[in-house]
């Protein structure tokens, strides 16, 4: 694996790190059950997307908390509709992102 490989890996175990976090702050301030579980579920996702970073780069990071506070503020600000739409956009966006990473060789730990 290049740097630049790991660089990005590192970069995106950060990203999944970070929504875990963000997910979990939303599943908090969301009026109905199944919103709640919704978040919940897809912080449980990323943090297994973060778990297979890590079995690349070997580097245990820490989710950093500014998405994590951002995003209940906009919630209330924007409204859940609004807010969803950028959620959606930013999970596409990161999907695509990861489109170049498919072709890394698997680790022996993840098999």
């Amino acid at each position: 694996m290049t740097q630049e490989q790991n660089k990005e890996l590192l970069r995106s175990q950060q990203g999944e790190l970070n929504a875990v976090l963000m997910y979990q702050r939303l599943a908090k301030v969301v009026k109905t059950d199944k919103e709640r579980e919704a978040f919940l579920q897809l912080a449980r996702e990323e943090g297994r997307h973060a778990s297979v970073f890590h079995v690349y780069t070997k580097q245990a990071l820490k989710p950093k908390k500014t998405m994590a506070l951002i995003m209940p503020v906009l919630y209330y600000l924007l409204g859940k509709k609004r807010l969803y739409k950028m959620i959606a956009k930013g999970e596409y966006d990161a999907a695509v992102g990861y489109q170049e990473q498919q072709d890394l060789p698997i680790p022996l730990s993840v098999g």
